[in-house]
């Protein structure tokens, strides 16, 4: 059998790499030398000498195959008695120039085919000559001499048993050993597989115990290799030396600690790896092993003594660097000790992993000496020197089968170290490498000067990769420093300002309700006033608000503010159970309340209707408020979503909010000139921005539906930073959490001072806000959110809490345990371990407990939830959701048929959620088969295009309240009353959409009532240029003009085989859209058999691509021969187009056609308005007509006849109920001549007359 390190180098450029690639797997170990001034070699004696050492050492003529029956790589010596059999390759040939030197050291170097192995070549010497060969077959010193070998049988400490026999058998002409005794290759890969190595197995087994093989260190690669995808090999190396400050740095500390400096190394490569992981501890990397000669015997072998280990480092970020070393020493010697097990033992002790990513990241320590004796030999009386093309041990030479290589130097004459780092270009970019190896110079820079300042014992985690540049981009970042001049301290001060400069500007708009700076002043003033003197609000007293978006809301904000009190909004959509648990966590005493929100609160509170206040006119409206406020004054608190179950209260100063503002401002985001729309709910903080924000800058209030974006670019006087786990900054492109610190950040929660602490840090001896979000920043200074690094998510613009929900199931009695998750960024799915609950008592108990949004789409019950070994729930092991399984809100009602015009409605679902009906009731939640806030206002949109209404008729709010099918059909129906006119059709700009039903036809004739073989649905039109000439390029122009604009004419047809549905998606194949030019004619009848094959083509088209459209010019062959321009379609020349009829009727012939003399004409290129019907609209209009009347019509027409019979024509045979149709036909015609033509005519008259 094959040895192991064979058969790994086997299957490493059998499996790792691509098959593809134009390049192989190279395995060359080329050794260049030449000779010594006016030294010379016999070319007899030398070839007689490799004659020598071939027959001693059996591996260097041994083949290596693959047998597929035992399925193993197996070796077999060549016969030396087969005279018909060549042993080794001898070549000879000339240059005259460097470059054709050049030329064939390369292929020396990079040709894969100079080797056979299934041969036994494995070795080959080639004898290149200056000029000429020589003609008395001697070697000069302008000559040039080289010894290649397949790595398979050879590896680098082969070169000096290689060189020792070398110059014994050419010095004496005599090779000595005796064959039955020696060792051979072969003996020892026997004996390799026969050895048991208990204890060496044993050792790693416990080494790699729960060590996860499997996952590849969280190196900053630029992509990514999919599971199944092969290497293309190639890669990227930087090399740098470390200098003599540093070097001699390290190899003191070395000496002076008396450890070895590979250990040293390996330590520093080790606190590199954690840093470059951004803090990866369980560090798993490969470490090649180069001459694996383990006992004396093997030392005179020639083979491939190689093997491949794995090096774990369980690293502790508290450890000091001496600490590290030590343990570094301790793993590295045992692991030394254990060398010899071969790496396929080690992996075979873990079978159920298929992928082993350690193998991805190596490390070498390599020691040599620079001078010249190490790189010269004696043969003979002659030196040969060793030149630099020469084969290099750490690999570079070859394709790695490691995507990160990194190789440290020693060399031991000049007392000198300097590192190459290799990198698969398949994963990296070479700047990104260069980047790297920048940031592992700068570590060891900053170990040595912790060696020389005493520092050495700081822990890991302390140590940076953060280049000057990245320092410089993170303060360029928070260079953000402006000064105000405002010296108004509070929120209501600075609105009066904006009163005072411009009274009568329109200040809030909602409908057809307005007020001016001046009126709002004085609504606000009638308020506050109330306030202070019925309700004797004090300064810093917090008052609740809970009112649906209007112009109660503003007053109501602004008159808290004027009378000194707290702002806290409430959220109407929240059940009255949490509104009131909010209230007493506020200690509120008083809610302002309006009309629509009066019953959303126990008896017990006091609230005020902000309407009857304003409508009161005997009120004493003399002065503003006499509230006495400083800046430091808290101005608002509003509730975020709590990890342990609680909403926590954030609360925000006055000159906080008031310099938020003005940086806002200063960047010009919004200001006096503005119109701000004012769209987002009371629940998110952003509202009291858009609000009082545009009122202090003196800017005009629009409200109207929710909806928003947000820019994470730091605003003036803010700062922000980037920091791990360990508090330490982080490098660009490296994940860590947001710290925001300047003049916006918030004082603190309300009455939890344990959360405020571990939230509000001080850096620098400034404040900053632990965002908890994680972020990367770029090079050029951007910041880009990754995600979360608790269980907070963002779903549909809102920020929860998952522990809060959680919390509130778990306050059920039959619960013992739950795991709430957010699905596929559209849903939150509960998982609940209880075995006697159901799902609607779940979901009622969190509509009474939780806000909307906050509602799981769907409860997953199970008798026990899955734990990984830490006894925590397993969230990986948690069964996925299935929203075919919908819940039905009213059990009682589900199975009831859906009417007409419920049907309408079930359409318009299934268009929204991409899903069939099959699952669908009319009691069931459109929350429960998939649906979400965003999907549900896309599904009300729908509603308004199709029953034609505005969101003054009938609001989204009743719609979500009631979410069935039922109750959706009750709410329209009363719009449909009211009003008569007819729904007019406009575009509903979709590109995916339910094919039409017409479409349903054409495509289920082609699949299954006729044959493959001849198409039935090529529609063909030819034209013939009679005179004048037509531009290609213009034609060509404008055919992609009427592509574009009628889409249906590259749109794709798709059958969905999970729910049996056909869609058709627009495409965008008309911006590669050519006309064929491959045909000629010289007659007629040719033309006709090209029009007759492409009318039967069966592969002119291709709808699952949108192919449905073809242009074809036939050129005639005279006109080819007078002009052989492509420019222009000639006199004669045919042009042929053809349409899928899944695309096209006769009726729209005059449509296309039109279309395109007008592009062709005018030049048109592009669609100036987008809002024309599509077929795809078509296609969903015609599904929501009522057909009521249509189906009962043809339901009484064919009620009794049998659509299963044929009409007894006379047939010749009958076709077998599977039989496919070809689709072939005959046609003849019939003329009737002009007197029944006539007859027919007349009689057509008289029936129109009658």
């Amino acid at each position: 059998p094959a040895s192991f390190s064979q058969t790994r180098l086997w299957h490493n450029g059998s499996i790792h790499f691509t098959p593809y690639t134009l390049q192989e797997p190279i395995y060359n170990m080329p050794f260049v030398y030449h000779l010594h001034h006016n030294h010379t070699l016999s070319i007899e004696r030398l070839y007689h000498a490799l004659q020598l050492i071939v027959i001693k050492h059996q591996s260097l003529h041994t083949s290596l195959l693959f047998d597929a029956e035992k399925n193993i790589v197996m070796q077999r010596i060549i016969d030396m008695n087969d005279k018909s059999r060549q042993l080794f390759t001898f070549f000879e040939s000339t240059y005259e120039t460097e470059e054709q030197l050049n030329e064939i050291l390369q292929d020396e170097k990079r040709n894969p085919h100079l080797f056979d192995l299934a041969r036994g070549l494995v070795f080959r010497c080639h004898i290149i000559y200056y000029k000429q060969i020589s003609p008395n077959h001697r070697l000069s010193d302008k000559d040039i001499l080289i010894f290649n070998f397949q790595h398979a049988l050879f590896d680098f400490s082969s070169m000096n048993i290689f060189l020792h026999d070398l110059n014994q058998a050419y010095t004496t002409g005599q090779l000595l050993y005796h064959d039955s005794t020696n060792l051979r290759y072969l003996d020892y890969a026997v004996i390799e597989q026969q050895m048991s190595m208990t204890g060496a197995s044993m050792f790693w087994l416990h080494v790699l115990y729960d060590c996860k093989l499997d996952q590849s260190l969280s190196l900053p690669f630029d992509r990514y290799r999919l599971a199944n995808e092969h290497r293309i090999g190639n890669t990227t190396s930087i090399s740098f030396d470390l200098g003599q400050d540093l070097s001699y740095s390290c190899l003191t500390y070395a000496s002076s600690n008396n450890i070895s400096l590979e250990h040293l190394a390996f330590a520093i490569y080790f606190i590199f790896l954690f840093k470059l992981t951004n803090g990866q501890t369980d560090l798993c990397i490969a470490m090649n092993i180069n001459n694996n000669r383990y006992r004396d015997e093997l030392k005179s072998i020639i083979g491939l003594f190689e093997n491949v280990i794995p090096l774990r480092c369980q690293l502790d970020p508290h450890w000091c660097f001496p600490q590290l070393l030590e343990y570094v020493q301790e793993i590295t010697t045992n692991s030394m000790k254990y060398s010899y097990f071969p790496l396929q033992r080690i992996l075979n002790q873990h079978p159920h992993i298929s992928r082993h990513a350690f193998l991805d990241t190596s490390l070498g320590f390599i020691s040599y000496k620079s001078n010249n004796d190490s790189n010269t030999m004696m043969i003979g009386d002659s030196q040969l020197f060793l030149t630099s093309f020469s084969f290099n041990i750490d690999g570079d030479e070859m394709l790695s089968a490691s995507d990160f290589f990194l190789s440290i130097y020693h060399d031991m004459n000049m007392n000198q170290l300097s590192c190459t780092i290799n990198a698969s270009l398949d994963l990296f970019n070479r700047d990104t490498v260069e980047n790297i190896s920048q940031q592992f110079h700068f570590i060891l820079n900053q170990l040595s000067a912790s060696i020389m300042h005493s520092q050495i014992n700081q822990p890991l985690y302390e140590q940076s990769l953060i280049l000057s540049n990245e320092q410089y981009l993170m303060q360029s970042l928070n260079n953000t420093q402006v000064s105000f001049s405002s010296a108004l301290t509070c929120i209501h001060h600075e609105f009066v300002y904006q009163v005072v400069r411009h009274p009568q500007k329109l200040a809030v708009e909602l409908d057809e309700q307005s007020l001016t700076y001046c009126e709002l002043l004085y609504y606000v003033q009638v308020l506050s006033l109330t306030l202070l003197n019925e309700y004797r609000i004090t300064p810093g007293e917090i008052v609740c608000q809970c009112v649906e978006r209007s112009l109660s809301m503003v007053i109501g904000i602004m008159a808290i503010e004027m009378a000194g009190g707290v702002y806290c909004p409430l959220s109407p959509r929240d059940p009255q159970h949490r509104l009131h648990a909010l209230t007493q966590q506020t200690q509120s005493r008083l809610v302002l309340v309006h009309y629509l929100t009066k019953t959303n609160f126990y008896h017990n509170i006091v609230s005020l209707d902000i309407d009857s206040v304003l409508n009161i006119n005997d009120i004493d409206k003399n002065g503003l408020s006499s509230a006495v406020m400083k800046d430091e004054e808290i101005a608002y608190i509003i509730f975020t979503s709590g990890s342990t179950g609680t909403p926590k209260a954030v609360q925000v100063r006055h000159k906080n909010f008031i310099a938020c503002i003005h940086s806002l401002a200063y960047i010009n985001s919004f200001n006096k000139d503005d119109t701000v729309v004012q769209m987002t709910r009371c629940s998110f903080d952003i509202h009291v921005q858009e609000i009082l924000g545009t009122l202090l800058v003196g800017g005009t209030l629009v409200m109207i539906h929710p909806g928003g974006t947000i820019d994470f670019k730091p605003l003036s006087n803010y700062r922000s930073m980037l920091m791990n786990q360990y508090l330490q900054p982080s490098v660009t492109d490296e994940e860590g959490e947001l710290f925001v610190g300047g003049v916006g950040v918030f004082v603190g929660y309300l009455g939890r001072d344990d959360l405020t602490t571990k939230v509000l840090l001080e850096i620098d001896g400034q404040l900053f806000y632990r965002s908890g979000d994680l972020v990367t920043m770029d090079n050029n200074g951007l910041l880009h959110y990754q995600g979360r690094k608790d269980h907070q998510i963002k779903l549909h613009g809102q920020r929860i809490e998952l522990g809060e929900i959680e919390r509130c199931l778990l306050n059920t009695t039959s619960i013992s345990t739950c795991v709430v998750m957010k699905w596929k960024d559209d849903h939150l799915v509960a998982y609940v371990q209880s075995s006697h609950i159901n799902e609607k008592h779940l979901r009622e108990h969190c509509q009474s407990h939780l806000p909307l949004h906050m509602i799981p789409s769907i409860f997953i019950i199970l008798d026990k939830l899955p734990l990984n070994q830490n006894g925590k729930v397993d969230r990986k092991q948690l069964p996925s959701p299935d929203f075919s399984l919908p819940t039905s809100l009213s059990p009682d009602q589900s199975d009831t048929p859906l009417n007409q015009f419920e049907e309408r409605i079930l359409t318009i679902w299934c268009q929204v959620l991409h899903c069939n009906d099959n699952q669908i009731s009319k009691t069931t939640s459109f929350f429960s088969v998939g649906g979400h806030s965003l999907l549900f206002i896309e599904l009300y949109h729908h509603y308004q295009s199709v029953f034609n209404f505005d969101a003054h008729t009938l609001s989204i709010a009743p719609f979500l309240q009631q979410p069935t099918i039922f109750q959706h059909s009750q709410l329209l129906q009363t719009v449909t009353m009211n009003n008569g006119k007819t729904t007019q059709w406009h575009t509903l700009h979709i590109s995916e959409g339910i094919a039409s039903f017409a479409q349903e036809r054409i495509f289920l004739d082609e699949q299954v009532r006729f044959s493959s073989d001849i198409a039935i649905y090529n529609e063909l039109s030819t034209l013939q240029v009679v005179q004048g000439s037509l531009s290609i390029t213009r034609l060509l122009q404008a055919f992609r003009y009427v592509l574009n604009k009628h889409k249906i004419l590259r749109t794709s047809l798709l059958f969905n085989n999970d729910n049996s549905s056909l869609k058709q998606c627009i495409t965008d194949i008309h911006k590669i859209f050519t006309i064929t030019m491959d045909q000629t004619f010289e007659n007629d009848n040719e033309l006709r058999d090209i029009i007759y094959q492409t009318t039967i083509n069966p592969n002119l088209f291709d709808l699952s691509t949108g192919h449905v459209f073809h242009a074809e010019i036939l050129r005639h062959q005279i006109s080819l021969n007078e002009n052989n321009s492509n420019e222009f379609i000639m006199n004669s020349d045919v042009l042929l187009i053809a349409f899928h009829h899944a695309a096209f009727d006769r009726a729209s012939r005059s449509i296309f056609f039109n279309d395109l003399c007008l592009a062709y004409n005018t030049n048109a290129i592009s669609i100036e308005n987008d809002e024309s019907l599509q077929y795809i609209d078509y296609s969903v209009h015609e599904r929501l007509i009522d057909m009521t009347t249509s189906r009962q019509f043809w339901y009484s027409q064919l009620e009794e006849y049998n659509l299963e019979s044929r009409l007894l024509l006379s047939v010749d045979r009958h076709r077998l109920s599977n039989d496919h149709r070809s689709s072939s036909a005959f046609v003849t015609q019939i003329s009737f001549g002009n007197e029944i033509s006539q007859s027919f005519h007349m009689m057509y008259r008289s029936i129109i007359k009658k």
